[in-house]
């Protein structure tokens, strides 16, 4: 046992050690201007974008398609580097795993109208936190869907590091989720308090 709990701790230990490489390095990306987004890195993710689609490049120039939205992010954030992009490519995927997006679109919003309005954005606790509050809405229409979510999340975040792949988008899923797992149980225990409070009072007048 006591072999088990060292291996573990030394196992958290090369974690924490590697985690901090990767900081460092993608710190060290961040400051060089080759990974700052160029005319030219815009032109060749297009071109890229567009081979491994069924698009074309004609679509490129048509914000109402998937490449005009990602040719248009581009271009919106032209200086900015590849990590500050990737953030904001983040939020969007958060946007469409939560619905907003589809939202937006019902509310007849243009593309460029809702990549301009969160291009101004970062992805923090205030912004987890309209998340969150979105989950708890769902959880009153379906009861349950949160922790079901969590499930999948925390799943695919074990997949998404066996495969070695980037995994803030499945951190910050299982972090909305845990913010909104958290207020429900927070509200349910206020809640159960004051049905306790009310209680007693009645009691009383008995």
């Amino acid at each position: 046992m006591v072999l088990c709990e060292s291996d573990c701790s030394l196992s958290r230990a090369e974690a924490r050690r590697d985690a901090a490489k990767v900081a460092l390095i993608n710190s060290l990306f961040n400051e060089l201007p080759c990974r700052r987004i160029t005319k030219e890195f815009i032109i060749e993710s297009v071109q890229e974008a567009v081979s491994s689609t069924s698009g074309t490049l004609n679509d490129a120039d048509d914000p109402s398609t998937s490449i005009g939205a990602y040719h248009y992010m581009l271009e919106s954030n032209m200086g900015k580097t590849m990590l500050e992009f990737q953030e904001l490519m983040i939020v969007f995927q958060l946007l469409h795993w939560n619905g907003s997006l589809k939202a937006l679109r019902e509310t007849k919003c243009s593309r460029q109208e809702v990549i301009s309005y969160y291009s101004q954005y970062n992805l923090d606790e205030r912004m987890r936190s309209h998340m969150a509050l979105d989950w708890l809405m769902k959880e009153q229409e379906i009861p349950g869907i949160i922790s079901q979510e969590l499930q999948v999340a925390l799943r695919e975040l074990e997949e998404a590091r066996k495969a070695g792949q980037e995994l803030r988008f499945y951190k910050e899923k299982k972090e909305i989720l845990g913010l909104a797992l958290s207020q429900l149980y927070s509200d349910s225990a206020t809640t159960s308090s004051n049905d306790d409070c009310m209680s007693l009072v009645l009691r009383g007048y008995r």
